[in-house]
């Protein structure tokens, strides 16, 4: 009881100390849930070096991957709420893990607190430029031939971008097999050796391949095309009516944190989102800026968790 006693107050004295001091008095450590290399990773360190370069904040990256982001995402909601310990949480592992796994440690709509929203992005079905495959046609009519033997490869399961792929699974009546890596940079390396057949992928982590020409891009799964990728049809355009799944990113910080830091965060993200050179640089990576309040995040991240309980629950899709 005592020791319980002592921690509490031992908080709220940091606390007090931490709001008594102008805001930000030492570096913010921003957690990155997935390993480097990947869209999360790419816009995590955009904002992480603009925020250090125009609001001369110190926001220091530190990649935490594992389990589809669960495993950042919890470290964030068991970190102290002072306003030192962020996240760029997205809608994978923020609205669609809860639904997965049995046994996630954290609920996102009550251990962390939406700061501020940064970027949404659609999700692409690619494959190597060297693939037999040149359309989703192709991909269908092979699935079709061969259930269970096209793989398509994802940053791990409980993703997005994995129910992407079993949504399209359900909506072509064929059977692809998932194939889940540890981040996106793995599943990128395979799908450009040809050891997977395709990758569904967030545009920011499949983006630099395209550009460079070793990936074809087959098609955007969100409800209207890319303007990074106008000439690449959506999965909706091709046949299956009404497919719409796009992702996006987004910094959290743990529950309890000062509501005036959360407003300050918000408003230094925000100004950021409005530069030139940051839209220039997440609108390069495919990524679409969209600035939001505090509440404004907080009910899309309420009303996005409500609407995934569904879409996992009819996908049939588990993760123990």
């Amino acid at each position: 009881m005592f020791r319980k006693l002592f921690s509490f107050l031992f908080l709220a004295c940091a606390l007090t100390a931490a709001q008594a001091q102008p805001y930000p008095a030492k570096p913010i450590r921003l957690i990155v849930p997935f390993p480097p290399g990947g869209g999360t990773d790419i816009l995590s360190r955009l904002v992480a070096n603009k925020l250090t370069e125009v609001s001369k904040w110190t926001v220091i990256p530190d990649n935490r991957g594992g389990a589809g982001g669960t495993i950042g995402i919890a470290e964030a909601a068991r970190a102290a709420p002072t306003g030192y310990d962020m996240v760029m949480g997205q809608k994978d592992n923020m609205v669609v893990a809860p639904w997965l796994y049995k046994n996630l440690s954290y609920d996102p709509t009550k251990d962390l607190v939406a700061v501020a929203h940064v970027a949404y992005t659609p999700v692409v079905i690619v494959t190597s430029v060297n693939s037999r495959f040149k359309s989703l046609a192709d991909v269908v009519a092979a699935a079709k031939s061969a259930p269970d033997q096209i793989t398509y490869g994802s940053p791990g399961n409980g993703t997005t971008i994995h129910l992407a792929g079993e949504i399209f699974n359900t909506a072509a009546g064929i059977k692809l097999r998932h194939i889940p890596y540890k981040g996106s940079n793995p599943a990128m390396m395979d799908v450009l050796a040809g050891n997977v057949d395709l990758m569904v992928s967030s545009l920011p982590s499949a983006m630099g391949q395209i550009k460079a020409g070793k990936l074809r891009t087959l098609a955007v799964t969100s409800a209207r095309r890319s303007t990074s990728l106008p000439d690449v049809p959506t999965v909706a355009e091709l046949g299956y009516k009404d497919f719409d799944v796009s992702t996006w990113y987004g910094l959290f910080m743990p529950a309890g944190t000062p509501m005036a830091i959360v407003a300050t965060v918000n408003a230094e993200v925000n100004k950021l989102l409005a530069t030139p050179d940051m839209k220039a640089a997440i609108h390069a990576q495919g990524a679409e800026l969209q600035s939001m309040t505090s509440a404004q995040f907080s009910t899309l991240l309420k009303a996005d968790y409500q609407k995934w309980k569904g879409i996992v629950q009819a996908s049939g899709a588990t993760i123990e």
